[in-house]
């Protein structure tokens, strides 16, 4: 049988194929949002097996398990063995057909352990010794990972409490193969709405920060020197997970109420909480224009749904969901305010919810300016949408109403060493649709034209929108070249 992961893969034509082989394939990657633990690049160390690497944490996979009748135990439980865990998603994989995960996990099998079977419940005993044999060899720690997959630069989300110790210690060494940033990612500054959780999470911002918290000028006095640790450790971009856009109208003194208020333990009414959540993100987005940085919001999660598991796991465990609120207007009001001032920053705009998709494209083309490419961006296809039809629909959008030229490319948006192949997912899928319409003379078939492309929405546009303080050497080398 002919393998499911083949050199084609995804591409449809003739001109498909030569654009990703000859033009994209060999690209770097440059991942400006992720959630990879710093502390496991740091220390390098290799993975017990392949549910370490593989399972744990990725409730992308999780919740397909649940869907496919796998009892929590055999997902989430603490004292169920490793290989059980592969077992019983390698029972899930067929199952997934249709879906992303089934392309995912076959590429990460292809690209990382040269692995063409696909998995299931006859093939997983073999998959899980060869898989686990080979990642006790110095080639798959975390770092040796990201080189295998050439990946150059590298943006984790760190929580503005973070001391970013592991970030100083990696800044510190000595190596050229990539650099991996912080991303300030100040969300549970802006819960509220549990006060007890709130006023720890004070605490702390007063102990990192050295600053005393009285009120809210000296809450935000706090957030502002966090701001400034960020920035001194490489940070380019903060980023910000919103079920909508909060742009309500807001004086001083209600602020200060309200902080005074919750710090007592009251709850604040739902006016009270979107004054402070709209003044809290225009502060956010003002500090990341003084700086240049890019401010990213990921508007539309409907997050941890299920209160009974959410109570037994935690968030991000598989039981969020796509929102449905009204984002344009809140969301205009929000940057013509910044813009009026003089204070709109780069801004990349996620949605989660697909109807959204035209909203974005057009809305970001009223806010471009300052001679900035792309200044404004609608983000890539994320979560629910980083699956071909996804992509495909992100992309088209952006074509017919604002420039695909500018984009700055895709993310993987995970928690897993093992996900970059997302990337090549991506490409492939752009190549496609480039090649498609250049077989049809929608667009020219111009390989220049192509190649030049492809190049900048892969690598070169991400690099220059962020403007990183450093670059690994390669990096330097092919953007010379370029």
């Amino acid at each position: 049988m002919k393998s499911f992961i083949h050199e084609d893969f995804l591409l449809q034509s003739d001109t498909a194929r030569r654009l990703y082989h000859e033009h994209a394939a060999s690209l770097p990657i440059v991942d400006y949002h992720n959630h990879l633990p710093p502390g496991e690049t740091l220390a390098d160390s290799n993975y017990a097996n392949i549910t370490d690497v593989w399972l744990k944490g990725d409730h992308y996979k999780w919740r397909a398990m649940r869907t496919a009748g796998i009892p929590e135990q055999m997902i989430t439980g603490k004292d169920v063995p490793d290989r059980d865990k592969f077992l019983a998603w390698a029972k899930t994989v067929p199952q997934t057909l249709k879906n992303p995960l089934y392309h995912w996990t076959h590429l990460e099998l292809k690209r990382y352990f040269d692995i063409d079977e696909q998995l299931n419940e006859d093939t997983a005993p073999k998959i899980w010794e060869k898989t686990n044999e080979m990642l006790q060899l110095p080639e798959f720690s975390p770092r040796s990972l990201l080189g295998k997959m050439n990946v150059h630069v590298i943006c984790s989300t760190d929580d503005a409490v973070d001391t970013l110790e592991e970030h100083r210690k990696l800044a510190g060494e000595d190596f050229n193969d990539f650099v991996m940033f912080p991303t300030f990612r100040p969300d549970n500054a802006m819960k509220i709405e549990d006060p007890a959780s709130f006023v720890k999470y004070v605490k702390k911002l007063e102990s990192v920060s050295g600053i005393s918290i009285t009120g809210f000028s000296t809450f935000l006095e706090a957030l502002k020197q966090r701001h400034d640790h960020f920035d001194k450790m490489g940070c380019r971009a903060s980023d910000h997970g919103i079920e909508e856009p909060y742009s309500a109208d807001y004086l001083q003194d209600d602020l200060e109420r309200i902080f005074s208020d919750v710090l007592t333990g009251k709850k604040p009414d739902p006016n009270d909480d979107l004054k402070f959540k709209s003044a809290l993100m225009h502060e956010f987005a003002v500090m990341d224009f003084e700086k240049g940085w890019a401010f990213q919001m990921h508007i539309g999660a409907l997050r941890s749904n299920n209160t009974r598991m959410f109570r037994q796991l935690g968030p991000d465990t598989g039981f969020d969901s796509i929102g449905d609120a009204q984002i344009a207007k809140p969301l205009v009001r929000f940057l013509d305010r910044l813009e009026q001032n003089n204070q709109l920053p780069r801004t990349i705009l996620y949605n989660l919810n697909s109807s959204d998709n035209e909203v974005l494209a057009s809305l970001i083309g009223t806010f471009m300016g300052d001679g900035i490419p792309g200044k404004i961006q609608h983000g890539p296809g994320w979560w629910f949408h980083d699956q071909k039809e996804g992509m495909e629909a992100q992309l088209q959008t952006l074509s017919n109403i604002s420039l695909l030229s500018q984009f700055i490319g895709m993310v993987t948006d995970s928690r897993s060493f093992l996900s970059f192949p997302r990337h090549e997912y991506f490409r492939r899928i752009l190549c496609n649709m480039l090649g498609s319409d250049a077989e049809l003379g929608i667009i020219p078939d111009d390989d220049s034209m192509l190649g030049n492309l492809i190049e900048k929405l892969c690598y070169s546009n991400a690099i220059r929108y962020f403007s990183y303080s450093r670059l690994p050497m390669a990096a330097n080398i092919h953007l010379n070249n370029s």
